[in-house]
């Protein structure tokens, strides 16, 4: 680090509660070691609804939540934060919540008139309605929970009787499902660095879909950034995915998740995630290495833009 950088006392969460807890874990000490090479002060928490004493820690300059899931994108970290008036990295309590809410984001994306799958919800409590929800968006479907990530009990479901054992299976560990139409075309991811795209990413899995092992523990999977698509679609995913960024209110960093339909070549959003993650697997890092961003440098970054959004919001107040 330049020594007319100031040196930081940073605190990097990691871990937490959610089924994502194993990726978070490894995107937590990738990030801690990089800002410590960057000369920094670095401690790393593995905190909790419990246990959420580290926030009290002193000197602390800003908070890092490497979290995935609940207890971690969904806007309650981030509430413990700012009660302490900490600069973070990452969105805030509101857009988390949207963020997390697959449902919600797809309600806001159809009333700005971006596409995305039609869909409906399952719920655990409701199981005399599964079948018809099921039947309505039609096969083959993707099921997956409505606030989940890393493609924890996601499915690909061909028929009814595939789509009521995922619910079954499922439901029980999530209070809802989404139950989404399956769109036939490539996968492309699209990561967003201070409001501006990097280089899109197609990801091509040598298994069914890009599942939890495809995306963290496999290593075939391909991930292209020379894409055999026409310039005019890649332009319309860049598009549609910093709308996506913009509508839910996503600051700093997201990873917008996106099929284009192989018949119009439309982009269709999926999801927003609003703390992708910072794993060798991970796919920002990918595209901001690509972008000519290291890793030391996308963390740095991202630390000064918190520290930024914070004397301004800070500055707003006071005046």
């Amino acid at each position: 680090m330049s020594k007319t950088k100031p040196v930081l006392d940073i605190l990097v969460l990691c871990g937490g509660i959610s089924s994502e807890r194993e990726v978070s874990l490894e995107s937590g000490a990738a990030v801690a070691a990089a800002l410590s090479r960057a000369g920094h002060r670095v401690c790393t928490s593995d905190i909790s609804p419990s246990d959420f004493s580290s926030l009290d820690r002193r000197p602390l300059d800003l908070v890092f939540p490497a979290l995935h899931g609940l207890f971690g994108e969904d806007g309650q970290v981030q509430r413990l934060i700012e009660a302490r008036g900490l600069p973070y990295v990452g969105s805030d309590p509101v857009a988390g919540e949207i963020a997390m809410d697959k449902a919600r984001t797809k309600q806001k994306l159809l009333a700005a008139g971006i596409p995305t799958p039609a869909w409906r919800v399952a719920q655990y409590s409701a199981p005399d309605a599964w079948q018809s929800l099921s039947a309505e968006i039609g096969y083959p479907q993707v099921i997956k929970p409505v606030a989940g990530g890393s493609s924890v009990d996601c499915w690909i479901c061909q028929n009814t009787s595939e789509a009521i054992a995922a619910l079954e299976t499922s439901l029980p560990r999530n209070s809802s499902m989404l139950i989404e139409r399956c769109v036939r075309g490539p996968e492309i991811t699209v990561g967003i660095i201070d409001d501006e795209p990097l280089p899109l990413i197609q990801v091509r899995p040598t298994v069914r879909f890009y599942d939890y092992q495809a995306k963290y523990k496999r290593d075939d999977t391909q991930y292209l950034f020379d894409i055999d698509l026409p310039e005019q679609c890649l332009d319309a995913a860049r598009r549609v995915a910093l709308q996506c960024h913009r509508i839910v209110g996503a600051r700093h960093l997201s990873r917008v998740d996106i099929m284009i339909d192989a018949d119009t070549l439309e982009p269709m959003v999926l999801e927003i995630n609003t703390m992708p993650g910072f794993t060798s697997h991970s796919l920002v890092p990918k595209a901001a290495a690509r972008a000519g961003i290291s890793f030391e440098a996308l963390c740095e970054r991202l630390c000064r833009l918190a520290l930024q959004d914070h004397a301004v919001h800070a500055g707003a107040v006071k005046n």
